[in-house]
């Protein structure tokens, strides 16, 4: 029998703590191969800007492979319709059963932000207090709750080009325990933090390096997965320590890192190495408090893996999905 999972129903299931823990146990599993990481697979035809993405994965300690189907359609947004839509797999490792069909929605938002707190985590200054948000909706909220399990943050610096989003985040996160400071421009984030988290649809780059003090830490995650498209200009990439999620999936569908090495800011050897590296110790993360730090997080089909398992087992223990016999 295969569980359907709608969003409504992943809604309750999440657990942020949990997939913190999960994602980070699934970045160690791929550097000491554990799991199977391939790189992405990305479909396009000339008829169309649209991208559909294959992200999967194969781990034994899910006891999983999974696969996401990913629809990047940015002229859905001209009619009115979400441009970006996701569908996750899972089967059972053992056996290749479909256990579960999950939409993607609710996964993605909650391991991005994870993924994001366990670079910071590895990555970021230890007593880093302040974090700054380029970004103010679904996704900064998760990356607010993410935040607060590693690291000892008290302010939120946020800025977004509508006051009205920026205010229904502050909404949303009155109930957590940090300041929110709305900022006036992106600048103002970027020096203010001593985390940043760039978390826009960006095609032109919006922060610009020369604005990184000493010490930062920088999670860049919200360009589409498309070459074309950067939230960091070259001499942000260029002026970091960067590591990534999975040096394959950044060298197909990273604009951050491939229009920088285009402009000739820096080259794929300038990757200081994967996240799963730095957190299974083979890799050193930050050397010094001085340091400039930057996590290019695209995105990886383990990272679904794991909380694919978390979210399947939860809806199980609670009797809750649609059982549907996929084989009859």
């Amino acid at each position: 029998m295969t569980l359907v999972l709608t969003a409504s129903v992943l809604e309750s299931l999440a657990d942020m703590p949990a997939t913190v823990a999960a994602v980070e146990h699934a970045f160690a599993a791929i550097a000491t191969g554990e799991a199977c990481q391939p790189a992405p697979t990305s479909l396009h035809l000339p008829s169309s800007d649209g991208r559909f993405i294959l992200m999967s994965g194969l781990a034994d300690s899910q006891r999983l492979a999974g696969v996401k189907l990913l629809a990047d359609i940015p002229a859905n947004r001209e009619a009115g319709l979400p441009t970006q839509r996701s569908s996750i797999v899972l089967s059972d490792q053992r056996t290749g059963e479909c256990l579960a069909l999950l939409d993607g929605r609710v996964p993605t938002r909650v391991r991005t932000a994870a993924a994001s707190a366990v670079a910071s985590r590895h990555l970021a200054r230890p007593n880093s207090s302040t974090l700054g948000l380029i970004g103010a909706g679904a996704l900064a909220v998760a990356h607010v709750e993410a935040m607060l399990t590693v690291l000892p943050i008290d302010t939120v610096v946020v800025w977004s080009r509508s006051a009205a989003t920026v205010e229904a985040f502050r909404a949303k996160i009155s109930h957590l325990p940090v300041k929110v400071v709305a900022a006036g421009g992106l600048r103002d984030v970027v020096e203010a933090a001593d985390v940043l988290c760039t978390l826009t649809p960006s095609v032109e780059p919006l922060v610009r390096g020369e604005w990184f003090l000493p010490g930062l830490h920088v999670n860049a995650v919200g360009a589409r997965p498309r070459p074309t498209h950067r939230e960091i200009d070259s001499d942000g990439m260029s002026r970091s320590s960067l590591f990534v999620d999975s040096v394959a999936t950044v060298a197909e569908k990273s604009g951050d890192l491939l229009m920088a090495v285009s402009e000739g800011a820096v080259s794929v050897d300038d990757i200081r190495g994967e996240l799963g590296q730095v957190v299974a110790g083979q890799v050193p993360g930050r050397t010094a408090a001085a340091d400039i730090t930057l996590f290019n997080s695209v995105g990886i089909g383990m990272q679904d893996v794991a909380i694919g398992r978390l979210l399947y087992d939860a809806a199980v223990e609670q009797g809750v999905g649609v059982r549907v016999a996929m084989a009859e």
